[in-house]
Parts: C-alpha cells; sequence; structure tokens
C-alpha cells in the first residue's frame, strides 16, 4: 500500500515507521530540524513494543516530490491543519482515501470541505508518542490503536485495504461503523482530560481524587455530550458518567499532549478542544460554561511562549 504521512511527528512518525517496518510504501511530510534529521540519520522509533530505525524513509517537505497515493494520514497539530490539507491535491488521486487521525472533530469538517467528503474516511487513534529529538519518536506504554471508517457505515474496499495494512503492521486496528460516534467518544474524554489537567496543571491523579475538580472533570465532559447530541450524534445522555468511571481506570500519572505543551511553552489546541466546544454550544443554543472557562483562561498561553 502507498501512504503519505502528512505530519511526522508522533503520529505520522510512528505508525508511518510500523508501515514502512512492515514493507508498505510510505512517505513522510516533515519540515524544519525534524526533516533535516530524517535525510541525515534516518527515522528512529523507540517504543517498548519494539524499537524501528529507518535509516533512508522517503522524506520530504513537497507534497509534488510524492504524487497520488492510495491513503493519505494527516497528523499535524490541528493549528497547521488548514495549511496542511490546503497542500494535499498533489497527493491525492481518483481513488485516494484521506483520514485524519488528529485530536478534534473539527479536523473531518476541514478536510470535507477541502478534498471532498468521496474521499474522507474517519479515524480516530490513541498513543502517547512525541518527537523526543529531532528524527526520533518516543512512544510511552503498549496502547498504540487505530478506528477507521466510512462516515455512511459501509464496510468499503479501501477501509478494508487499510485496516489490513495496519493490521500487518502490529497495529491495534478495529473498523466503526459507526465512526462519528467513535470521534465523538475519544472528544468527549480528550476535551475533559486535556483541559483539566492543563488548568490545573496537573496529571489526572489528584484531579479525579479532589471533589471538587472532579465534578468539574464531569461538567467539562456533559458539555460535550449536550453538544454531541444536538448535533445529532448518538452518544448516551449519561456518556459522562461512562467517561468518569473510565478516568478511574487510568493512570494517576496521566496526563494530556496539551498539559505537556503548556508546561513546555509550546502552542495549545485548546481553541479546537474545549473552544470548539463552546463555538458549536453558541451555533446548537447549548450552555457551556465549564468549556468557556478552560477556553477563556488558557487563551493567556495558547500562542505558547516559545514562538
Amino acid at each position: 500500500m502507498r501512504v503519505a504521512m502528512v505530519g511526522t511527528g508522533g503520529i505520522g512518525g510512528y505508525f508511518g515507521a510500523r508501515l514502512a517496518g512492515a514493507g508498505h510504501e510510505v512517505a513522510f511530510l516533515a519540515r524544519g530540524r525534524h526533516l533535516d534529521a530524517l535525510r541525515s540519520q534516518g527515522l528512529q522509533v523507540r517504543s517498548p513494543l519494539g524499537d524501528v530505525h529507518l535509516p533512508h524513509p522517503r522524506v520530504t517537505d513537497d507534497p509534488t516530490e510524492i504524487g497520488p497515493v492510495d491513503v493519505v494520514v494527516v497528523g499535524v497539530k490541528l493549528w497547521d491543519t488548514e495549511q496542511a490539507v490546503a497542500s494535499l491535491a498533489p497527493l491525492v488521486g481518483d481513488a485516494t482515501a484521506v483520514v485524519s487521525l488528529q485530536n478534534g472533530v473539527m479536523k473531518d469538517d476541514v478536510l470535507t470541505r477541502t478534498v471532498g467528503a468521496a474521499h474522507v474516511l474517519g479515524g480516530v487513534c490513541y498513543i502517547a508518542a512525541t518527537i523526543a529529538e529531532p528524527g526520533v519518536i518516543e512512544h510511552s506504554g503498549s496502547l498504540q490503536r487505530i478506528v477507521i471508517g466510512e462516515f455512511d457505515g459501509t464496510r468499503s474496499p479501501r477501509v478494508e485495504a487499510f485496516r489490513a495494512a495496519l493490521a500487518d503492521a502490529g497495529v491495534d486496528v478495529e473498523v466503526s461503523e459507526q465512526i462519528e460516534r467513535s470521534t465523538w467518544e475519544k472528544f468527549v474524554f480528550l476535551v475533559g482530560l486535556s483541559g483539566t489537567t492543563s488548568l490545573a496543571r496537573t496529571t489526572i491523579g489528584p484531579i479525579r481524587s479532589t471533589p471538587r475538580s472532579r465534578a468539574f472533570v464531569h461538567d467539562v465532559m456533559d458539555e460535550v455530550v449536550l453538544v454531541a447530541r444536538a448535533q445529532g450524534v448518538a452518544l448516551p445522555a449519561d456518556f459522562a458518567d461512562d467517561r468518569i468511571a473510565f478516568v478511574d481506570t487510568v493512570p494517576a500519572t496521566m496526563t494530556s499532549s496539551m498539559h505537556r505543551d503548556l508546561e513546555q511553552g509550546h502552542r495549545l489546541e485548546v481553541d479546537w478542544l474545549s473552544g470548539d466546544v463552546v463555538a458549536r454550544g453558541e451555533r446548537l443554543g447549548v450552555s457551556t460554561p465549564a468549556n468557556r472557562a478552560i477556553a477563556d483562561v488558557l487563551a493567556v498561553h495558547a500562542q505558547g511562549s516559545d514562538r
């Protein structure tokens, strides 16, 4: 399978390396120091599930050097989505599938608007992976799961082909017949985790064990559920209760990538997480005060201090 990874950070670097290691034809789009390191020393993935080193990956910052592929995987930070998606045309042929493994739900709106609904697959990924240093991806833990699916619920040949390629690469992969719901299910938890760990500047352990902050997490997630249901997504009315129960099962040391970005002075994805919940709530007539508090307070740090 020919695959183009748009973004070679934690998502694109990890899953692209796994696919390439299994013999698939993978091209990586990268930039800056990371691109230079990939060209000079290759792509290295350090993982408890086994390291991967691609000494000579196909890497570029110019999509025209790659050409049409079978699957385009978008894995850039959310603020780069518009720019990245605008550059996809050289990668997209008549039968190309485009799937975003980014955070949030806005991503699929951008893809559909730019490349057309016929090309877009839904995608959700669960992984803790970051760029440890230019050219090196660090995977923490054993979780490396992808959920994909057609938005109309069909089990299409392109979904099956991509599923088979990921499974062949050793990735835990699932096909969902309700991929929009699957995307929102992750969004509910992600918004709660990212917003509260960033606002409190701590891991989930102290937050869930403090009654007032625990109640706040529930409120944050419940607002996402209310927005989803108002938008027509079939989440159960008590889904926030389910997510709070899940919060109790994760390690107390768990945090979010947005909290890590905040601590490191990087730009934040808050406008595409809690901020998106607020914007959708305003359009749908759903009150979202907890998410507004997160978006408004973190606006102070949203652009990062390292820019």
